[in-house]
This record gives structure tokens, C-alpha cells and sequence, in this order.
């Protein structure tokens, strides 16, 4: 049976040439507003046929990299200095982004974790179902920029799937390549079903993901990355024409083969991190300790590596509670193809 037309609607029209600002109007009605709507800005830049990109970012409210990199580029990207189209939309669920959380205050809703979506569903399935079945339909490529947000800190990296396509699967791996963040990588999902990442590559469309920081908050360093990245990619894509700009450093490759690679809390209490982010760890070694704070007198419980590799990725506030991530640990490798 097929689904009933989103309820959302476009104020661009995605066929026109030039730069248009506008939104994706989806209808709500509460106590605040018996008739009103969620206004998600987007942004079209068309000049004649070529290859069409999607620029995405808010996928999650509380991961400013990709927002601001991306409210940036939609303020000064040129008709002219495109072949094609570029769709850019900085804030995929905006009700998040408003309040700076991971997920909605409208439904409780995870954006990345709600796809393909519903149209007649929650706020947050709504929104996704419109990207799933209107927005990336129109496109060749996408970029989803991500980062830790206030949960987690990430060294910056690009990245890509294993995929049964392998044509795909190439063409992803060369963007994330030439992102040119200090790191690629080939991720490991612990939840692929539900994501943007899966919808889009379901379509047979190229996707390419990026963690760009965290913390709830940006640096100078990486919002740098991040818009030399976009850059990169709609350069490599044939958006826009360019030299790649590479991270001034040989590019590190990694390789997240299974669920090995995520170290979560057994535990609630006080975390203690003994390494560093982006320091080498061998298999065994103690990464973290947890200390029970309820008490004096309780020795830690000590974490250890379940593989070598380097942390990519860590849990940013001091408190945790049992099932969160405290550690994410990837392989090193010499080649991602």
C-alpha cells in the first residue's frame, strides 16, 4: 500500500535556477500554536543540469559543527560558482536545534534513528520520511555532517560503509577521502537500520558521513575541517570547481570492523579517562576507571581495550551511567580499499 504525500511542502522550488531561501513547512498544532508550523530553512543553489548534492546537518540539535559550517555556506554560496544543484539544509530536525538537544522536545524523537520515516507519524518520522521519499530521490550525493555533541567528543574524521554495492561503496570511500579530514574511516554502526545513512544508501545513492568534534560546542580548529571539507566534497562531487585542500598531514585511515570497537559503561558513577583522544592504545590496556560515588572507600572499576587501535572517541561529561559509551577504539590501517 502506498504512502499518503508528506504533509510537509517546500517554499523553493527545487527546479529553478539561482540561490533561493526558504523552508519546509510541516503543520503542527499545540498549546503554543493552534495552527502552526515547524520551519525547517533550506537552501537551493541551481545553475543548469548536473549532479545534484544534499548538505545536511541538525540531524541531531546539539552538533554545531555541521549547523554552523553549513549556515555559513548557504550565506554565501553563488549561483555561478555551481554545476548543478546543491540543496542545503543546516538543521534537519530544527525543534532540537532550538532547544540544543540530541533529540526532539516536540515527541522525544531521534531524528537519525526514526528513517525511513512516516507520514503519519510522530513530528520527528515526518520529517524523516520527507528526506527519505522527496529530498534525497532529487540528488546524487549527500553529506551528513555530524559531531559528538554534548554527549561525546570525536577527533574529526570522514566516513564511509561497508556496502554490497561495491561501485557505491567505492565512490563513498573516495569522498570521504576527500573530505580531507585528518582521519577516513570505514564505520561500524551499532544501530544501521534506522539511520539517514541507511536510507540514502538504500536508494543507491553515494553517502558520506563525518564526526567533526563535540562537546556542545565548536573551535576554530574544526569548524576549519568542516568547511574546507564541504568544500572538498562538493569540489570532488563536481558541485563547484577547485583544488582539494588536504589537512596539511598524511591522512590517517581507520577501520571500525565490529562492535568490538565500542567500550560501554557496566557501571554508574564518576569517570576517570586515562587516555587521551586520538592516543594509541593496545589491547588490555586500562582506558578508563568508573568510581562509585555514593561511598569513600570503593576501589574503581577499571576498563580495559578490548583491541588495539586509537581512540576516536570518548565520553564527555565526567558522570556516566550504565550503557553509555565510554570509548570508542578503531583500527589503524594502511588502506581502506
Amino acid at each position: 500500500m502506498s504512502k499518503r504525500p508528506s504533509p510537509i511542502s517546500a517554499t523553493v522550488d527545487f527546479e529553478a535556477d539561482g540561490v533561493q531561501h526558504g523552508f519546509l513547512k510541516l503543520p503542527i498544532s499545540n498549546d503554543e500554536s493552534a495552527w502552526g508550523a515547524v520551519m525547517i530553512p533550506i537552501t537551493v543553489v541551481k545553475n543548469g543540469e548536473g549532479p545534484s548534492a544534499l548538505l545536511t546537518g541538525g540531524n541531531h540539535g546539539d552538533e554545531y559543527e555541521g549547523i554552523t559550517a553549513l549556515l555559513k555556506l548557504a550565506n554565501t554560496l553563488k549561483a555561478e560558482d555551481v554545476h548543478g544543484r546543491v540543496i542545503i539544509v543546516p538543521m534537519m530536525n530544527v525543534p532540537a536545534a532550538q532547544v540544543g538537544r540530541r533529540t526532539s522536545p516536540m515527541d522525544g524523537g531521534n531524528l537519525n534513528r526514526s528513517f525511513p520515516g512516516d507520514p503519519n507519524g510522530t513530528v520527528t518520522e515526518q520529517i524523516a520520511d520527507y528526506f527519505t521519499r522527496y529530498l534525497v530521490p532529487l540528488v546524487d550525493v549527500v553529506l551528513d555532517l555530524h559531531s559528538g555533541g554534548r554527549t561525546l567528543d570525536i577527533i574529526p574524521f570522514a566516513a564511509s560503509h561497508l556496502l554490497d554495492n561495491k561501485d557505491q561503496q567505492r565512490q563513498a570511500l573516495e569522498g570521504a577521502k576527500a573530505f580531507g579530514a585528518p582521519t577516513a574511516m570505514m564505520m561500524f554502526e551499532l544501530d544501521a537500520a534506522r539511520l539517514f545513512d541507511t536510507a540514502v544508501e538504500s536508494q543507491g545513492k553515494i553517502f558520506v558521513a563525518t564526526e567533526l568534534g563535540g562537546g556542545g560546542t565548536t573551535t576554530p580548529e574544526r569548524m576549519e575541517i568542516a568547511e574546507r571539507g564541504v568544500r572538498n566534497f562538493l569540489i570532488h562531487y563536481g558541485l563547484i570547481d577547485g583544488e582539494l585542500e588536504g589537512p596539511g598531514q598524511p591522512q590517517v585511515y581507520v577501520d571500525m570492523p565490529d562492535a568490538s570497537c565500542y567500550v560501554q559503561s557496566e557501571h554508574t558513577g564518576l569517570l576517570e579517562l586515562s587516555v587521551t583522544l586520538g592516543e594509541m592504545v593496545a589491547k588490555g590496556d586500562v582506558i578508563a576507571r568508573v568510581y562509585d560515588m555514593t561511598r569513600t572507600g570503593a576501589m574503581p572499576v577499571e576498563y580495559h581495550a578490548q583491541r588495539s587501535g586509537v581512540l576516536v572517541a570518548r565520553r564527555f561529561p565526567s558522570q556516566v551511567n550504565m550503557g553509555d559509551t565510554i570509548a570508542v577504539i578503531a583500527e589503524v590501517v594502511d588502506s581502506l580499499d
